[in-house]
């Protein structure tokens, strides 16, 4: 690999120490000259630098100076070359939310963990999924339902008791978050090609807000869902800690 690196970080003060560590070591590349671009931070600081790669195919390969850092390798400010020349790819694909507003208002948003519906107020959400121009569940209440792809599995749905999915399974979760009614049902596995389609029901008297990751957009009226296979993301790991050995690892964790 090119010693062409970029480095970024998140604001956090042990990242910022980092930075300017690697850069003494390293030097610093501009990011849009770059082979690959190094991200120094937590997983938020990761997602931010890979929604910055929608429009280029370069390399991400994260070090953890956050909290959590599922998809970060661990720190360390020596043999970084090496690391990078050795490090397994990992390629995703984000989710694309269609949004419809009660005002009309249509919106497009990308999505590499989930794409999730949250009630607004105290009332409950009252939903209508459809995959793939069926109809499936005519009503379901409750605080919301998110669908994830294999890289978020372990992310907002692990929290709300949706499945992991390994990388390369071809498979995103459907997710109810807090469901009221029908009390049993525990969500869905479908194909990475389906599209799901959420319909609010009474969208004024029990408003839901939509979010692609951290993008939102409140008082929705439907929302569709696509996998978006023309937007690869790649991912470096350590060698032996690729992302799906992680996930593998995850569903093990007691």
């Amino acid at each position: 690999m090119s010693n062409k690196v970029a480095f970024v970080a998140s604001a956090r003060p042990e990242a910022q120490q980092a930075l300017r560590a690697m850069i003494a070591n390293y030097g610093q590349c501009d990011e849009a000259d770059a082979d690959v671009i190094v991200a120094l931070g937590g997983d938020g600081c990761m997602l931010d630098t890979l929604r910055r790669r929608f429009a280029d195919p370069r390399p991400v390969y994260g070090m953890n100076q956050g909290t959590i850092g599922f998809l970060m390798n661990d720190y360390r400010e020596d043999k970084l070359m090496e690391r990078l020349d050795r490090a397994e790819r990992a390629v995703i694909y984000p989710l694309r939310m269609k949004t419809r507003t009660i005002d009309g208002d249509v919106s497009d948003n990308l999505a590499i963990n989930e794409v999730s519906l949250l009630r607004q107020s105290s009332q409950t959400a009252k939903l209508q999924i459809t995959i793939d121009g069926r109809v499936r569940m005519s009503s379901l209440s409750c605080d919301g339902v998110l669908v994830a792809t294999p890289a978020g599995s372990t992310a907002y749905n692990l929290s709300a008791h949706g499945p992991i999915l390994p990388i390369g399974a071809n498979l995103l979760a459907l997710t109810p978050i807090s469901p009221f009614r029908p009390r049993r049902w525990r969500g869905a596995l479908l194909r990475h090609n389906a599209t799901v389609q959420i319909d609010v029901h009474t969208p004024t008297l029990r408003p839901v807000a939509a979010s692609a990751d951290n993008q939102e957009v409140r008082h929705v009226e439907s929302v569709t869902i696509t996998e978006d296979r023309n937007k690869p993301l790649v991912m470096l790991f350590d060698e032996g800690h690729a992302l799906e050995e992680r996930i593998l690892q995850e569903q093990f964790a007691h």
